[in-house]
């Protein structure tokens, strides 16, 4: 995982989130039928996912750089990022259980989008277990960089495409208009995006912060 240099993108990080979660709560947002004041937990909920995508696609680039290379490394990044991506998804999740309580009146209503994100969430746990039972390091790296791959391009039709394909209670699928439809005066995207950025840079950072521990644990790994 390419280091980035010097310290500026940490404290743009906190910068972004501590904007994030007081513009989220605070600023004023369109007020829509039944999402009223609800519609705040796009900032966290969706944005979340945003962020989870982002690192899970850099998590793949590097299983790819793994397996043209060898360099144990790069399955070291690509674990790390993996891990803050999955972390990313269950708090995706959790964030959308509180909004789809109050929205649609019960946390849970196997919603194909719903489902869908609980088959990524598994296929990523797999991962893990999968990478837990094996003991030499190469072949944990191999077996490992070949499920990630296959497991990212997975994820992305399912969480984007198969839903669209029947009815849905999220916008923007199934017939329900999505959330630019609605957003007119721009309201949430002056949120919106800056929370993708600083949620992916917590989530680098955190990946970073793993990569150094696992480095140190295993010294003679590169």
């Amino acid at each position: 995982m390419k280091k980035i240099k010097g310290k500026g993108w940490k404290l743009l990080c906190i910068i972004l989130l501590i904007y994030t979660i007081l513009g989220g709560l605070l600023f004023d947002v369109p007020r829509l039928p039944i999402l009223n004041e609800t519609i705040r937990a796009l900032h966290f909920h969706v944005t979340m996912w945003f962020g989870m995508i982002i690192l899970l696609g850099a998590s793949m680039y590097h299983s790819v750089r793994y397996l043209r290379s060898g360099a144990l490394k790069y399955d070291m990044h690509a674990s790390a990022l993996a891990q803050s991506g999955l972390l990313f998804g269950i708090l995706g999740v959790v964030t959308g259980m509180f909004w789809a309580k109050y929205t649609w009146g019960e946390p849970w209503s196997s919603d194909p989008k719903q489902n869908a994100a609980a088959v990524g969430i598994i296929m990523y746990l797999a991962y893990f277990i999968l990478r837990s039972a094996l003991e030499d390091p190469q072949q944990k790296a191999r077996i490992g960089a070949a499920y990630n791959i296959f497991a990212y391009f997975c994820l992305i039709p399912l969480l984007f495409v198969l839903p669209r394909l029947t009815d849905s209670l999220h916008p923007g699928n199934g017939g329900n208009p999505g959330f630019n439809a609605y957003d007119l005066d721009g309201n949430l995207r002056v949120v919106f995006y800056p929370a993708i950025i600083g949620w992916t840079l917590l989530g680098y950072w955190i990946a970073t912060i793993s990569s150094r521990i696992r480095k140190l644990a295993v010294p003679n790994d590169h």
